[in-house]
């Protein structure tokens, strides 16, 4: 039996089905044999032919039982797939899956035979690259082939990175700016304002249950030219609370800073948060900070203007100190109460852990929101070092995994000192 993309390469085989024009029992014999590749083509004694055929071979070609090559030739002897023995059978088959699979399976076919069958080395070429669907772990892929590829092929790297980068923008960007706009003017209100920033509307909202009905005045003097009498009951809201408009509109109103770990296992991670971060650095009300760790630390937030220069600025791989980025962005803190640390790392700590955890409550305790998210994907549930996880939520800094869809929540929720919304207790330790 073959292992294929999961439900998904089944769901998609039933949109191709010509289901009107099959029997029932055979249709449901052509999906299996479309899921249980060639080894079943006698039990299931359905033969396939066409499209099926052709979409048979792309899935035989990468979850098959054949011979175990790599796409140089050499047979591997653990695998059981292949692509052939040269770069154009790979380009044809990644035009294959495309032809007959939607883009959704298409990246999850092309993640398995980077992974699979070694393809990596091939996605230095730049007709390769043209080839491929482009994804966020593709951009992961090619950002930890940075530093090996080769000149002419970092044009086209960069122009797959630019159209990630930008559809990522196109679907993160409005909310994101809505939700912390939000935020930061609740932020900004003030109880005690001056006469000229009272916000009017609100405080007069605010106190309605203090509207007081005044006497009727003396009938001897509120009578008119007429000599008619009297005017209806007046009324007066008593302004117990007053709440105003905050005085910083020229100046940040909170600092930003995302430490980002990017160690091999944290690819996904570093998109998203590197697409936030221009985001973010892009609101007037913020100032944003962005700093990329493994053992070393890098300040990149001079590149904030270009999330592509910002991807190319990273090194996945090597080990990891997050003391060490601590200690950074803890130098560069300014204004504690005004500040949010967001802490994006699996936690699997190189460094000297009783430190990184003296940090976190240093700067807990002087007023800074500390954030940990485990991981910034879709993935689901990450692998994380859960002692140190449970440490961090010990000092009032729970550890979880965030969505991208869910993180302006968690920055509104932190930019307003307000419980943050944990998705799923699963995700914490």
């Amino acid at each position: 039996m073959r292992q294929t993309p999961g439900e998904t390469t089944e769901r998609t085989t039933e949109r191709t089905a010509t289901a009107s024009h099959t029997p029932p029992d055979a249709e449901r014999l052509r999906r299996w044999r479309l899921v249980l590749g060639a080894d079943s083509a006698d039990s299931t004694e359905r033969a396939l032919t066409g499209q099926d055929a052709a979409m048979d071979g792309a899935l035989d070609a990468l979850y098959g039982g054949g011979a175990a090559k790599q796409p140089n030739g050499r047979g591997t002897g653990a695998r059981s797939a292949g692509l052939g023995a040269s770069a154009p059978s790979v380009a044809r088959w990644l035009g294959d899956i495309r032809t007959y699979f939607p883009s959704s399976v298409v990246q999850v076919m092309q993640r398995d035979a980077i992974d699979r069958l070694g393809l990596s080395a091939l996605l230095l070429e730049p007709e390769m690259l043209e080839a491929v669907e482009p994804d966020v772990h593709l951009v992961g892929t090619l950002l930890s082939l940075d530093k090996a590829m080769p000149e002419t092929t970092k044009e086209t790297a960069r122009a797959v990175v630019r159209k990630v980068v930008e559809d990522l923008e196109r679907r993160l960007e409005s909310r994101t700016r809505a939700t912390l706009t939000g935020a930061l003017d609740r932020s900004a209100r003030i109880s005690r304002p001056r006469h000229r920033d009272i916000d009017w509307d609100r405080t007069i909202r605010a106190n309605l249950k203090n509207y007081l009905t005044l006497p009727a005045p003396d009938a001897a003097t509120t009578t008119g030219e007429t000599g008619t009498a009297g005017t209806a009951p007046r009324g007066t809201v008593v302004p117990e609370r007053l709440i105003g408009y905050g005085r910083s509109s020229r100046s940040a109103k909170k600092d930003i800073v995302l430490c980002i770990d990017q160690s091999g296992s944290m690819a996904a991670s570093v998109v998203y948060a590197s697409v936030f971060g221009a985001v973010l650095a892009s609101m007037r009300a913020l100032s944003t900070r962005l700093v990329v760790f493994d053992t070393a630390v890098v300040d990149l937030t001079d590149q904030l203007d270009d999330p592509v220069d910002v991807l190319f600025g990273t090194q996945l791989g090597g080990g990891t100190d997050i003391n060490r980025a601590l200690a950074y962005c803890q130098s560069r803190i300014t204004r504690p109460a005004d500040t949010v640390v967001v802490l994006i790392s699996d936690l699997y700590e190189g460094g000297i852990r009783d430190e990184m955890l003296k940090r976190v409550a240093a700067m807990k305790a002087s007023g800074v929101q500390f954030v940990t998210l485990l991981a910034l994907s879709d993935e689901g549930a990450p692998a994380y070092d859960h002692e140190h996880a449970a440490a961090l939520g010990a000092l009032g800094a729970p550890a979880f995994a965030c969505t991208p869809d869910l993180f302006p929540d968690v920055m509104a929720a932190a930019i307003e000192k307000r419980p943050l919304p944990i998705p799923d207790k699963e995700y914490q330790p």
